[in-house]
């Protein structure tokens, strides 16, 4: 019996540990709005550790309207049988925010979150 209580322990760490590990390493997943400089448009952006890529995998990009990009994960996560969805949480927010900011979206200044995005993005200015 207790052989059979420390097995279940050990899955129940193996199973949450990207959790802490990327929380620990990345913060929390936080919001922050993005403008486009040409439309005037307003969107979400994100910065963190992507527990929402955790939990729904390959789905996520689609969610945000990236299908090549939600296509490029799915093959990724057929081919290495479902592992890269514990790793593409720890980059996916970082290169979601990268594409938009380099296709035309700029960081809100007047967000809460301005001055914690710029620097977990590593944005000099």
């Amino acid at each position: 019996m207790f052989e059979f209580a420390i097995w279940h322990w050990v899955v129940f760490v193996l199973i949450i540990s990207p959790v802490i590990l990327g929380i620990a390493l990345l913060g929390l997943q936080k919001n922050v709005r993005l403008i486009h400089s040409n439309s005037g448009l307003v969107k979400d952006g994100y910065v963190g550790y992507s527990w929402t890529y955790l939990v729904f995998g390959w789905f996520v990009p689609m969610f945000r309207g990236e299908l090549a990009i939600g296509v490029v994960h799915f093959v990724f996560t057929l081919i290495s049988a479902g592992i890269s969805q514990l790793f593409f949480p720890f980059i996916y927010n970082r290169q979601y925010m990268t594409r938009m900011l380099t296709s035309g979206w700029q960081l809100d200044s007047s967000d809460p979150n301005y001055e914690m995005a710029k620097r977990k993005l590593n944005i000099i200015s």
